[in-house]
């Protein structure tokens, strides 16, 4: 159900936005973006479009948080095995 009701929303957007014409079928065939005006009305060829690349500050962003997120969680895990003798490592003293 949630199926077709995605690829209703999906094709609705789709002939809004021009992509999807009456009958004819998508013009691009994988559904991700494209741009179909390659050339101005004089025949000069269009720019490339400026990407925004964000690099390191995006992989910081993202990474720290969730390496923070998981130290603490497998810190408390540790620490509720340990309280529970579930998994207490033994101090083994090899003197010999």
């Amino acid at each position: 159900m949630a199926s077709i009701v995605a690829r209703c929303c999906r094709v609705a957007a789709l002939r809004k936005s021009g992509v999807w014409s009456s009958g004819a079928g998508p013009k691009c065939p994988n559904l991700s973006q494209c741009r179909n005006a390659v050339v101005t009305p004089s025949g000069a060829v269009l720019p490339k479009p400026v990407k925004t690349s964000f690099g390191l500050l995006r992989i910081t962003v993202v990474v720290l948080p969730f390496l923070y997120v998981g130290t603490l969680i497998s810190k408390n895990f540790a620490a509720l095995l340990e309280e529970h003798d579930i998994f207490v490592p033994e101090d083994d003293d090899d003197d010999d």
